[in-house]
């Protein structure tokens, strides 16, 4: 018979800890997603604002050679992430393939000026940013214009921040719903041992001597859970990068290693925390309210 009580009280032991490592799993599993979430929408910004282009119209007196010397010097600038030169007879070939007939021809001359193409760093895609870099290429004389959609870069950066605000609000929330939940889940677990506890501190145990398995026991959980967490993160990592191709152009993969340090560390910390928290508290209790 005592056997047999021993037995189901393991089993029952096993069950809850079973129970909590996957209650800690799927709430960092959450947690996790947000994460990439957080990631693939700084990605996407950059390489939106990375890909808006500033024309710089060179004058039609502006030799090639100090076109590209130009080229060489907007390279160089803070500002740059990258340049492409565009001459005469490449800008009427374009234009040319998208009218489907070559206007040069008909027009007996190429009207098109040469241009050089900037792309701008993520940080300096802003109107600001864009207007001191604008005044800067206009003091060289063989700049006759630049041309961009200001329209488009205070839509983009708009809608970004709108973005980011609701994202990050979320996060917050979700963060606080987490801690939350597996405070709650290892509460519960650790209801079922306060007989355990009251027991070992009956018979002279150290409340540091109780608590030191059960916190051992707390941080492996978070661990484990974790582990699972990350594991299905990867998966969702793999599946998402399989249906949509197109983010492999977004794909960090120190970032996506901090998120998975991230969650451990936050398996480790609140599974811990909270088991520290719920065996003082049956410490402190007696035995009689042990009960309610």
């Amino acid at each position: 018979m005592e056997v047999y009580e021993v037995s189901t009280s393991s089993k029952k032991t096993k069950s809850v800890y079973i129970s909590t490592v996957i209650s800690i799993a799927l709430v960092l599993l959450m947690t996790g997603l947000l994460g990439l979430l957080l990631v693939h929408a700084k990605n996407l910004s950059n390489y939106v604002k990375e890909n808006i282009v500033l024309n710089i119209i060179m004058n039609e007196g502006a030799g090639e050679g100090n076109v590209l010397a130009f080229q060489k010097e907007l390279e160089s600038d803070r500002y740059v992430l990258r340049s492409q030169y565009i001459s005469k007879e490449l800008a009427a070939k374009n234009l040319s393939q998208e009218l489907g007939e070559d206007f040069v021809e008909f027009l007996g001359h190429n009207p098109l000026l040469s241009s050089i193409d900037v792309y701008l760093k993520a940080e300096y895609a802003n109107t600001d940013s864009i207007e001191t870099f604008i005044k800067k290429v206009s003091a060289n004389d063989m700049v006759k214009e630049v041309v961009y959609q200001e329209s488009l870069i205070d839509m983009v950066n708009k809608n970004i921040r709108t973005i980011s605000i609701v994202i990050l609000a979320f996060t917050a929330v979700l963060l606080i719903v987490a801690v939350a939940l597996i405070n709650n889940t290892i509460r519960l677990a650790i209801y079922s041992q306060r007989f355990l506890i009251k027991s070992m501190q009956m018979v002279g145990a150290t409340r540091g001597f109780i608590r030191r398995p059960f916190l051992g026991y707390g941080i492996l959980h978070g661990l484990l859970g974790a582990l699972i967490a990350i594991l299905l993160l990867l998966l969702t990592l793999h599946l998402g990068q399989r249906e949509i191709p197109e983010l492999v152009f977004l794909r960090n993969w120190f970032e996506f290693v901090v998120i998975f340090v991230v969650v451990a560390l936050l398996g480790i910390l609140i599974s811990g925390l909270s088991t520290y928290f719920a065996v003082s508290k049956y410490l402190r209790l007696k035995s009689n309210e042990l009960y309610r």
